[in-house]
C-alpha cells in the first residue's frame, strides 16, 4: 500500500514539473507579440541612451580627452545586439502569421517557440544594456592609443604556431624581456608586427605600446626622439634637453604606466637604462621584446633562453609560394606546378625571397621560363660570393648618377650610407662578414639568386645588363645586340684578352675587374662606348698596359686599375676631362702618374702603395688640382711630408695616407695636424722618437673624427702612441715589431687628457714582437665593442690588460677572444680581481699567429 501511494505521488509531481514546463514554452509563444513590442521600444530606448552618450563622448573627444576603454566595450556591444535585432526583426511579420487561435498556439509550435525564446532573451539583454549606458566619466586625459596598429603583407604563411608561442611566452608573468633571432629576411619584423596589432585587441590591462626601429650604430637622441613622440613629449623645449634629462623625462612618465617597449632590429645591447626606460617587473607588468640577427646580442640584453624565428618548412615555403604565383599560373601547364616546387626550393624557406621571386613569376606561363628561374635559382648565384667595400660601392653610385654629387662629396657619401643602411635593414645586404670588418658588404645568397634572376629576366625582356660574374668565362661572351645594352659585368673569370669593336652607344657601366688571366685590351673595344661612365679594371694582375684610344671614352667619370701590372699610364688617359674618380693603387709597376693635373674634374685619387715615391714636383700637380676632395698617398721623404703637411688644401682632402722609411735624422718628432677626414693611417719603418698633436687642438674637438684603422710596424723609436687619444672612433689598432714601445697611451703624456676614455669605438687589437711593452692603458677601460685581442710574439712583459669584470659588457662576454701566442705568457698575465679572472680566462685561446 505504501508503494502505491509513493508512486502516486511521483507521478503527481512528473505531472506537475511537465506541465510547469510546457505552458513556459507556451508563454514564448503567447506572448511574442507583446514581447516582440517590448523589445521594439528596448531597443529605441536604447539608441537614444546611445545617442546621448555619444554626445557626451565627442564633446569630451572635442576637448582632447580620450574615451574610456569601458565606453568603448559597451558602444561595441550595443552595436552587436543591433546587428542580432535587425535580423531578428526580419522575420517579425512571418512569425506573427503563424499565430492562430487569436495568438494562444501556432501552426508550427517548434518554430515559433524558437523565435519567442530568441525575442524574450534579447529583450532582458537589451534592457540590461540600458540599464548600464549610464556613466559618471565618459573619458580621461588622452595619453596615446593603447597600440598603433602597424601595417602588414597581405599574405603571411606559417608564422601562427611561432606566434602563439611568442605571445604566450612574452605575457607569462614571469616573462619581463623576450628576444627574438634569425637571419635576415626570415621574418622577424613581421612577427614583432603581428604581436604589436594584437595588442590593439586585447583587453590585458597595458596602457601603451612603443615601437622603436633601431637598427645599426645605437643614437640614444634618436631612440629617445621616437619614444618621446609616442608619449607626448615633442617642441623646441624638449628637442633642447640634454640625453641625461630626456631619459629622466621617459622614467618618470613610463614608470607610472604598465608599457611594452617593441625594438625591432637591434645589432647589439641597448642601454635601456640610457634611454630612461624602466626595468620591467613582475610587479610592474611591463614588458620589453626585440629582434636581432645574432643569438650573442640576446644574451647581451640578458636573454639566455631566446626564440629563433626559423626560414619556413618545405609545406609551408610551399604554401606561401603558391599563394604569391596564384592557382590561374600554375594551372596554366601541366608541367609547372612540378617545376614552381623546384624554384620554391631554391629559396630554401626565406620568406623574403619566397614573397619576392613568387610575386615576379606570377606572370610567367610557359615552362621555358621556369626552367630558366630554376637555372639561375641552383647553379649560377651559388658558385659566386659577392663581397664589396662600403667606399667602393657607394664610389660607383655617385659616378653613375645614382647618387646626385653634392656640393661636396662628403653630402654624397652621407647618402650612399643611408642607402646602404636601408638595404641592410631590408634583408637586401650583410655587412661585416669579412674579418668582422663593417666596411664591406655582401648579398644573402638566396637574395643574391633572386637579384640575378632578376636580371636576367629583365636581360631577356630588352637586352639591356648582362651579369656574368664569377661563372668561368674564357672570352667576353656573345651579345645578341650590344646596341641596347646599357651595363655589363664579367667580374672574377678567366677572360685572357679582350678584342673586336663593338658599338655600345648606350653603354655606361663596365665591370672587368679579378680577371687574372687578363694579358691585352685592344684599342679598337673602348672606340665605340660614347656614354661609358664607371670602367673598373682592377685585380688584373696580369694586364700590362692600356690603349691609347681609352681617350675616346669621352664620359668616363670612374677608372679603377689598381692591382694591375700597368707600367705607362697611356697619354689617352690624360685627355679623360670629365674623370671624377681614379684609382691607382698597389700598381707595382707604375713608374709615373706625370701629368696628373691635366684631369681637372678629378675629385677622388688613390695613390697608396705604389712603387714610384712622391716628388716635390707631384705635390706641386696635386696642389693644382682645384677639385680634389679626396686623396689617399704614400709618403717615404721627409721634404715631401712637410711640403703635404704645409698645404691646407691637401691636408683636408687626406683620406689614408701612408708613412715609410723615414729615419731618425729626417724626422726626430713627428707633429700631425687635425685632419677631419682622416680614416687610416699606415707608419712603418720609421725612426721617429714621438708622434705629436699640433699644440692649438682642441681637448673637445677631436683632431682624428673619423680615423678608424691604425697600423705602427718597425718604428723602433717610437716609446708610446698617447696621440690615439684623439682618435675617438678607432676600431683596429695594430702595432707590430717596435721594439721601444712600452706603453699604448702614456699616463705622464696624457696630462689634461686624462679624462679621455680611449678606445671606445675599438674592435680589434694587435700587439706582435714588442719585447718592452708594459701598459696598454693604466686602468680598466669599458671596451664596448671589443672583440678581439692578439697578443703575439715576444710581449713578455705585457702583464696586465686594461680589463676588469664590468669590461666588454656591452659587446657581450662571449664576444670578447683573447688570443695568444706564448701559453707562458697566458700564465703571467695579472687579473684586476679573481671576477676578472674568472670572466676572461675562458676567452683566453692558443693561436701561433703569423702575420
Amino acid at each position: 500500500m505504501g508503494g502505491c501511494v509513493s508512486v502516486q505521488v511521483s507521478c503527481d509531481q512528473l505531472l506537475n514539473h511537465l506541465c510547469k514546463c510546457f505552458c513556459r514554452k507556451l508563454s514564448f509563444i503567447h506572448n511574442l507579440k507583446k514581447n516582440l513590442t517590448a523589445l521594439e521600444e528596448a531597443m529605441e530606448d536604447l539608441k537614444a541612451v546611445r545617442a546621448d552618450l555619444l554626445c557626451k563622448v565627442q564633446t569630451a573627444e572635442e576637448r582632447g580627452l580620450q574615451r574610456l576603454h569601458q565606453i568603448k566595450v559597451w558602444l561595441k556591444r550595443v552595436k552587436t545586439i543591433e546587428s542580432q535585432f535587425n535580423d531578428l526583426n526580419s522575420s517579425r511579420t512571418v512569425e506573427l502569421q503563424r499565430l492562430c487561435f487569436y495568438g494562444a498556439s501556432s501552426n508550427n509550435l517548434r518554430l515559433s517557440y524558437c523565435y519567442g525564446k530568441k525575442v524574450f532573451v534579447m529583450l532582458n539583454v537589451v534592457q540590461d544594456l540600458k540599464s548600464k549606458g549610464f556613466f559618471e566619466e565618459v573619458a580621461h586625459a588622452a595619453v596615446r592609443a593603447m597600440a598603433e596598429e602597424r601595417p602588414l603583407q597581405p599574405t603571411i604563411v606559417g608564422q601562427e604556431t611561432i606566434l602563439e608561442k611568442a605571445w604566450n611566452h612574452l605575457m607569462d608573468d614571469g616573462t619581463k624581456i623576450m628576444g627574438l633571432y634569425g637571419m635576415g629576411g626570415v621574418g622577424k619584423t613581421t612577427l614583432l608586427t603581428r604581436i604589436n596589432n594584437r595588442f590593439c585587441d586585447t583587453d590585458d590591462g597595458v596602457e601603451i605600446v612603443i615601437w622603436v626601429v633601431v637598427s645599426g650604430d645605437i643614437q640614444i637622441h634618436k631612440i629617445q626622439k621616437e619614444i618621446g613622440e609616442k608619449i607626448g613629449f615633442k617642441g623646441v623645449e624638449w628637442n633642447q634637453k640634454s640625453e641625461n634629462q630626456k631619459a629622466v623625462d621617459i622614467h618618470n612618465f613610463l614608470s607610472k604606466k604598465r608599457f611594452v617597449l617593441l625594438l625591432d632590429d637591434i645589432w647589439k645591447r641597448v642601454e635601456l637604462t640610457e634611454i630612461g626606460i624602466p626595468n620591467p617587473t613582475s610587479e610592474s607588468g611591463c614588458k620589453i621584446a626585440f629582434t636581432t640577427r645574432c643569438q650573442s646580442v640576446c644574451a647581451s640584453m640578458g636573454v639566455h633562453d631566446p626564440m629563433e624565428v626559423r626560414c619556413l618548412g618545405t609545406v609551408d615555403a610551399w604554401d606561401l609560394f603558391k599563394k604569391k604565383v596564384g592557382e590561374i599560373t600554375l594551372r596554366s601547364h601541366p608541367d609547372i606546378p612540378e617545376i614552381a616546387r623546384k624554384v620554391a626550393r631554391a629559396c630554401r624557406g626565406l620568406p623574403l625571397a619566397l614573397n619576392v621571386i613568387g610575386e615576379t613569376m606570377a606572370c610567367k606561363k610557359t615552362t621555358q621560363e621556369w626552367d630558366h628561374a630554376v637555372d639561375f635559382l641552383t647553379t649560377y648565384a651559388a658558385n659566386f660570393d659577392t663581397l664589396i667595400e662600403k667606399e667602393r660601392l657607394i664610389d660607383y653610385w655617385i659616378c653613375e648618377g645614382f647618387i646626385d654629387e653634392y656640393e661636396s662629396k662628403e653630402g654624397a657619401v652621407n647618402k650612399g650610407h643611408v642607402i646602404l643602411g636601408n638595404l641592410v635593414r631590408a634583408s637586401l645586404l650583410v655587412e661585416g662578414e669579412k674579418f668582422n670588418n663593417k666596411s664591406y658588404v655582401k648579398m644573402h645568397d638566396v637574395v643574391r639568386e633572386m637579384a640575378l634572376w632578376i636580371a636576367s629576366d629583365i636581360m631577356n625582356q630588352n637586352g639591356n645588363c648582362i651579369v656574368r660574374a664569377g661563372v668561368g668565362l674564357n672570352e667576353i661572351p656573345k651579345v645578341k645586340d650590344w646596341k641596347v645594352l646599357r651595363r655589363m659585368s664579367l667580374v672574377n673569370n678567366r677572360i685572357k684578352e679582350i678584342s673586336g669593336s663593338p658599338e655600345c652607344p648606350k653603354l655606361t657601366t663596365l665591370f672587368l675587374q679579378d680577371n687574372r688571366l687578363l694579358v691585352n685590351i685592344s684599342g679598337e673595344f673602348f672606340r665605340s662606348m660614347p656614354k661609358l661612365v664607371v670602367l673598373d679594371l682592377s685585380w688584373n694582375v696580369n694586364l700590362k698596359g692600356l690603349p691609347e684610344q681609352i681617350s675616346e671614352l669621352v664620359s668616363l667619370r670612374y677608372l679603377d686599375l689598381s692591382d694591375s701590372s700597368i707600367g705607362r699610364l697611356p697619354v689617352g688617359l690624360l685627355k679623360l676631362k670629365n674623370l671624377v674618380h681614379l684609382n691607382l693603387e698597389s700598381m707595382l709597376c707604375l713608374e709615373s702618374v706625370s701629368g696628373i693635373d691635366h684631369l681637372p674634374s678629378l675629385k677622388t685619387l688613390r695613390l697608396l702603395n705604389l712603387r714610384m715615391w712622391l716628388t716635390i714636383s707631384l705635390l706641386e700637380e696635386l696642389k693644382r688640382l682645384e677639385n680634389l676632395e679626396v686623396l689617399t698617398i704614400e709618403i717615404t721623404s721627409s721634404s715631401a711630408l712637410e711640403q703635404l703637411l704645409c698645404s691646407h688644401r691637401l691636408v683636408r682632402c687626406l683620406q689614408k695616407v701612408s708613412i715609410k722609411f723615414l729615419d731618425e735624422e729626417s724626422v726626430r718628432i713627428l707633429t700631425l695636424p687635425s685632419i677631419g677626414d682622416l680614416r687610416e693611417v699606415f707608419i712603418g719603418g720609421c725612426g721617429m722618437r714621438d708622434i705629436i698633436i699640433e699644440r692649438n687642438t682642441s681637448l673637445t674637438s677631436p683632431s682624428f673624427p673619423n680615423l678608424s684603422k691604425v697600423l705602427i710596424a718597425g718604428c723602433n723609436g717610437l716609446k708610446d702612441l698617447t696621440w690615439l687619444l684623439f682618435a675617438p672612433n678607432l676600431t683596429h689598432l695594430n702595432v707590430w715589431n717596435s721594439r721601444q714601445v712600452e706603453e699604448l697611451i702614456s699616463q705622464e703624456k696624457a696630462g689634461r687628457a686624462d679624462d679621455i676614455v680611449p678606445f671606445r669605438k675599438l674592435e680589434y687589437l694587435h700587439l706582435w714582437d714588442l719585447p718592452e711593452l708594459k701598459s696598454i692603458y693604466w686602468s680598466p677601460l669599458p671596451f664596448p665593442c671589443l672583440n678581439r685581442i692578439n697578443v703575439q710574439n715576444k710581449c713578455r712583459k705585457l702583464r696586465k690588460l686594461p680589463l676588469d669584470s664590468q669590461s666588454c659588457i656591452v659587446a657581450g662576454e662571449e664576444l670578447l677572444v683573447i688570443q695568444y701566442g706564448d701559453e707562458e705568457w697566458k700564465e703571467r698575465v695579472e687579473w684586476e680581481d679573481e671576477a676578472t679572472r674568472l670572466r676572461f680566462l675562458p676567452s683566453c685561446k692558443l693561436v701561433l699567429y703569423n702575420r
